[in-house]
């Protein structure tokens, strides 16, 4: 029963999921596990990015950590809302 669900589980390769984050910043690593273990379900692409190894990041995003984006569209700031999650990935491609 549970390895037939896991089959019908829907991959995403299609989607890129970019997570800037800071270092020592909480909300960061809560919107990176929250992420990393929908990348285990769905199988989409996700990358990390330091802000501040970036002068242009530190300008765009400044405090506003963490940010997501999913192939190139900024979805997230501060949190990520577990429901809009679900409709990012349940969406056709």
């Amino acid at each position: 029963m549970f390895l037939a669900r896991l089959l019908r589980r829907r991959r995403r390769p299609d989607l890129h999921f970019t997570l800037f984050t800071r270092q020592v910043c909480h909300l960061c690593d809560d919107a990176e596990a929250v992420l990393r273990q929908a990348q285990q379900r769905y199988g989409f692409d996700l990358e990390t990015k330091d802000v501040d190894t970036k002068p242009e990041w530190v300008e765009q995003y400044g405090d506003c950590v963490p940010v997501v984006l999913v192939n190139g569209k900024v979805r997230f700031r501060g949190k990520v809302n577990g429901v809009l999650l679900q409709k990012i990935v349940d969406a056709d491609g």
